[in-house]
């Protein structure tokens, strides 16, 4: 007889993906108009996350190999953005964060200031510890 099949025989197995079929899902995905992407992606019976991962790696030339191998086999300019550009891309998004952090320092010093001007409390009332009092 054959080898015993195991406690997990009946689970369904993962799909593997050629890299043929991932490159021309990710162009026929940017061919359709924003509203029927979702169409040719349950007709697939792919999420819109395969799409997304799919497309780094062939932008970054990683598509249906180890990086290395196709790095090597593609030529620079076709590879996509350099080491540098893309560290240039993470940096300016990171001083984007950190520039936008200050903005929203202001608007929550300036939520507070009006809570205060509208609330009913007084200053005096502010230093005031009702535990003292008794």
């Amino acid at each position: 007889m054959g080898a015993d099949p195991g406690p997990r025989a009946d689970r369904p197995r993962r799909r593997s993906f050629t890299a043929e079929y991932k490159m021309t899902m990710v162009v026929e995905y940017d061919r359709f108009p924003a509203g029927e992407k979702g169409a040719m992606l349950r007709r697939e019976g792919l999420y819109s996350s395969h799409t997304i991962e799919w497309r780094r790696a062939r932008d970054a030339g990683t598509l249906g190999g180890t990086a290395g191998a196709a790095a090597a086999a593609t030529p620079a300019p076709k590879r996509g953005k350099t080491a540098e550009q893309a560290e240039i891309e993470r940096l300016r998004r990171q001083n984007e964060r950190l520039a936008a952090d200050p903005a929203r320092d202001k608007a929550a010093l300036e939520i507070m200031a009006k809570h205060t001007r509208s609330c009913s409390c007084s200053p005096e009332n502010a230093d005031h510890d009702p535990k003292q009092s008794r």
